[in-house]
């Protein structure tokens, strides 16, 4: 009884480690990328959503094109929408913007934009651009009514990186 299980098992690993690569490639082309900061046309940045699809936010990423991929590029324009899912008055939907941009002086900080409607399955437009860009990402909540996001939205769960100057 031993051999056959021990075959068995030999066969499941070595299927696994098999078919890790093509898994990998599968979960990698399936997501929507980072914009590429060779790009010059408008790329489309897909859906994100909030835990539980709460929140939706999706819209386009235009970067201004550059020869040294070193370098921040020199203006980003992001244009989308934010809709909020939830049937409850009190809930809003939320879609947070993280960029990080080059100054003067040589640092690099960061920066929120901060989007939000709190109108059942009705998109709010936003857009915005921004100088000197190293970084965009997203971050979509769905939280109550305030003045700005809840250090949960901000710091709980994974940003989605939108643009990055280096790819």
């Amino acid at each position: 009884m031993t051999a056959p299980r021990t075959l068995t098992g030999i066969a499941l690993v070595a299927g696994t480690i098999a078919l890790t690569p093509l898994a990998a490639t599968a979960d990698t082309t399936g997501s929507p990328a980072a914009v590429s900061a060779q790009t010059t046309a408008t790329q489309n940045w897909g859906a994100y959503y909030a835990p539980g699809r709460k929140a939706k936010a999706y819209g386009t990423l235009w970067a201004a094109p550059k020869d040294d991929p070193s370098k921040p590029t020199s203006l980003v324009k992001v244009k989308g929408k934010v809709i909020d899912r939830t049937r409850s008055g009190s809930n809003c939907g939320w879609a947070v913007f993280r960029v990080s941009y080059g100054t003067a002086d040589g640092n690099v900080p960061n920066t929120l934009r901060t989007f939000t409607t709190c109108k059942y399955d009705k998109a709010k437009k936003f857009a915005f651009t921004f100088k000197n860009v190293y970084q965009v990402e997203l971050k979509v909540c769905s939280e109550p009514k305030a003045a700005k996001p809840s250090l949960n939205c901000l710091y709980s769960g994974t940003w989605k990186s939108l643009y990055v100057y280096f790819k």
